[in-house]
Order: C-alpha cells, then sequence, then structure tokens
C-alpha cells in the first residue's frame, strides 16, 4: 500500500512540473561577426537575375494578337468557292449546277458522306429531281452524259432534255435487304437512271423501252457507256431489282468495272 501511494505522489509531481513551465524562455545568443559573415546580400549579382524586369517588345507581342494570314492557295481556293456559289457550281467544275450541302450524317454505321452536294442539272442535262452525291459520283455522271449519253441519243427528239432520277443518297442496305452491306447510295456514290426526256417531249424510260428496237438500242448503248466512268453498272439484265432503271456508282474493283 506504501508503495502505490509513493508512485501515486510521484505521478502528480511531474504533472504539475510539466504544467508550470517557465515563463520567460531563453533566447538564443547570436554569434556576432560568424553570424554574420554568413548572411548573404540579397542583390541582383548574388541571386542572378536581371536588376530590372525586361519589357517586352511590342512588335512581338502584337504579332501573337494579329491572326495569321491564310495561305494565298487556301485564300483563292476560298474565294474561287464563293464565285461558285453565286454561279450554282459544285464541284469547281461549271458543268454541274447545284447546291453545295455539305456533310450528311447517317442513321446508319457505314452511312454519310461528308462533302455532299445537290446536282441540278449536269453539262445541260437537268435532273428530274436533284441528286445528293459526293463530287467523284458528279463528276463521273458529267464524263457519261457527254461521252456516252448524248452520242446515244444523238439528235433524236432534238437531243437530251431531262435525266428521270429514281434514287441518289438514301441511307440502306443493297436492295433494302435486312443484314445487307449498306448500299453504295448510303455513301452518296450512287445514283439510279430509269429513263431520258427528248427536246421535243418524248420520253424513252428503261421499264419500257428496253424490249423495243430503236429505243432499246439507245438505252443499251448508254448502259455499256456506262463502264468506265462508274464501277458498277446494273440493268434490266442483271437482276429483278433493275427492271426499271440503271444503277449507276462509282464503287472501284480491283477487277476493273462491274457491269451487267
Amino acid at each position: 500500500m506504501t508503495r502505490v501511494l509513493a508512485i501515486f505522489c510521484a505521478l502528480m509531481v511531474a504533472q504539475v512540473a510539466s504544467a508550470n513551465a517557465p515563463l520567460i524562455s531563453l533566447r538564443p545568443v547570436a554569434r556576432g561577426e560568424v553570424a554574420a559573415s554568413t548572411i548573404l546580400s540579397a542583390n541582383p549579382e548574388v541571386l542572378g537575375v536581371q536588376k530590372e524586369v525586361a519589357t517586352p517588345d511590342r512588335r512581338s507581342v502584337l504579332r501573337f494578337l494579329r491572326p495569321r494570314q491564310r495561305n494565298e492557295a487556301v485564300a483563292q481556293r476560298a474565294r474561287q468557292f464563293e464565285r461558285d456559289r453565286r454561279r450554282g457550281v459544285v464541284c469547281s467544275d461549271p458543268a454541274l449546277k447545284g447546291d453545295p450541302v455539305g456533310l450528311v450524317p447517317g442513321a446508319l454505321a457505314g452511312c454519310g458522306l461528308d462533302n455532299a452536294v445537290r446536282l441540278r442539272a449536269v453539262s445541260g442535262v437537268t435532273l428530274s429531281q436533284a441528286a445528293i452525291v459526293d463530287c467523284t459520283t458528279a463528276k463521273a455522271l458529267k464524263a457519261w452524259v457527254e461521252k456516252g449519253l448524248k452520242p446515244a441519243v444523238g439528235r433524236r427528239g432534238g437531243g437530251v432534255s431531262e435525266m428521270r432520277v429514281f434514287a441518289s443518297y438514301s441511307c440502306r442496305t443493297r436492295n433494302s435487304r435486312k443484314g445487307a452491306r449498306i448500299s453504295e447510295h448510303g455513301k452518296g456514290r450512287a445514283i439510279d437512271i430509269g429513263g431520258i426526256v427528248l427536246r421535243d417531249g418524248s420520253l424513252i424510260t428503261v421499264l419500257d423501252s428496253w424490249g423495243k428496237r430503236k429505243e432499246g438500242k439507245i438505252l443499251r448503248k448508254m448502259h455499256k457507256s456506262a463502264c468506265g466512268p462508274f464501277g458498277t453498272v446494273l440493268g434490266p439484265a442483271s437482276d429483278r431489282f433493275h427492271k426499271d432503271h440503271f444503277h449507276l456508282d462509282t464503287a472501284r474493283y480491283r477487277s476493273g468495272p462491274y457491269c451487267r
């Protein structure tokens, strides 16, 4: 019992001692010359910096604020695009008339195109309805009209006045079959032509005239001449899906154009 009381008293004394710290603590004494010699002057030479903050050159600042001048080639293309737009020219070709469309998003994966145009006339031949295609397809159509369609018709009926367009851009599978690949129509690389109208008003259609002697001969020449400008050419002899029109697209194959 005596030992326990002794330990308790010792603990109480220690707590009192720690609680009563001295009111005035001892301060360290400066070491005179030794301390002064180790203190460095905070001047620019010691710190290794310039004495004054450099003022930036006004011209160098303005150079970054001023917008960069466009490359002359880019500016020239922009001016030409604006001139073409005002004249109704697309794809930088005066023979192709229509309107620029730009991006066409697709509802299905694989559909859509970046730089679409709405084509209304090709080499003086109007389209019965505007065709949404890319410029590659528009230029292929021009080549066919000038080197295939017009020569095939010749002077009959005063020449070609209009092309009957059945379809152009359409986000769908081939022949609209479920599970099939995306059609070239869904990429803006195809156009379906169902017939032509001559300047005298007469009509030649694929459905009604393919089997006729005179009109059929014209249509077969048109079909044959499309091979080359287009990578795929399908007509009444290909399958039941093309009994009433020519399918023309710019898909390319290693083996060459596919024409049926």
